[in-house]
């Protein structure tokens, strides 16, 4: 595996590696885990080369703290893609992401004002603008993103779309834990206690699926959900809601595939989840 810091490097192997087959990236923060190698497994099953992208996109973070105590395990995240099988890792010094005098913000609208967009000042913005900086940087005929962001996916495939990227975005599903847990690098976050807390959220929110799915009416269930959220140790609830599959727009019946979206805390950790839901039997 090569590893590149510099745009010129990732430019010049993209450049031959793209003349003979085609190339997906793996966009990520770091503090790699199974869900990540999932998504190298999927790029490797439609690329002949794949390139990992590591960068703690400053950004994205409305927080500081959040950005400061982010998870940042370069060394041992190499050796995972490595055994792994990737082509490259591209690792950017940050002046190769943002340079003296960036001054561009990309946007995307109608996607970013709900969920985490509403608790999150600026996130989308951060998230859009490397995305952008990834796709034109790595020049990749496929780029991976899981479906446990489902919010982000909607909008990177938004992105991609109005920009008129030469790009696939390729949806991978979720990677749970047994126990249920979505994986993520801020779980490595969780004290022991919370830990075995966690999952209460997935748990909650499948019987939530099951009981609308048998015709139960959105509203009531949803709050009852939170009520076993908050019983079980999170917190808070930041939000629990019901949207479309296609749009995120809300939803009060389920008459047309939807998700149920989660975010919530546990001690400082922000946990978000989703999953999918059919329409309602009738």
């Amino acid at each position: 595996m090569q590893t590149f810091t510099k745009l010129s490097e990732m430019r010049d192997a993209a450049a031959r590696w793209r003349a003979g087959g085609a190339l997906a990236v793996v966009p990520t923060m770091g503090a790699l885990h199974a869900g990540h190698i999932s998504l190298v497994e999927a790029a490797k099953a439609r690329a002949d080369r794949v390139v990992a992208w590591i960068f703690v996109n400053p950004k994205q973070f409305d927080n500081p703290e959040d950005l400061k105590k982010y998870p940042r395990h370069l060394e041992a995240d190499a050796a995972k893609l490595a055994a792994a099988g990737v082509d490259a890792l591209y690792a950017p010094d940050p002046d190769q992401v943002y340079p003296e005098g960036f001054a561009t913000k990309v946007t995307v609208t109608g996607l970013t004002d709900m969920l985490c967009g509403a608790h999150r000042p600026g996130h989308f913005d951060g998230v859009a603008t490397v995305v952008t900086k990834i796709l034109t940087q790595t020049q990749a005929d496929f780029a991976m993103f899981g479906e446990k962001d489902y919010q982000q996916l909607q909008v990177v495939s938004r992105l991609a779309a109005d920009l008129n990227l030469p790009v696939e975005i390729v949806p991978c599903a979720t990677v749970r834990e047994a126990d249920g847990l979505a994986l993520s690098s801020r779980n490595e976050r969780l004290s022991p206690e919370d830990r075995a807390i966690a999952p209460a959220l997935h748990a909650a929110m499948r019987r939530a699926v099951e009981r609308m799915q048998a015709g139960e009416a959105p509203g009531p269930v949803i709050e009852r959900a939170t009520q076993e959220i908050e019983k079980a140790g999170y917190r808070e609830v930041e939000y629990l809601e019901l949207r479309a599959s296609d749009g995120l727009a809300a939803m009060t019946t389920l008459d047309r595939p939807a998700r149920l979206f989660a975010a919530a805390h546990l001690g400082p950790v922000r946990l978000i989840d989703n999953i999918a839901v059919g329409p309602a039997v009738r």
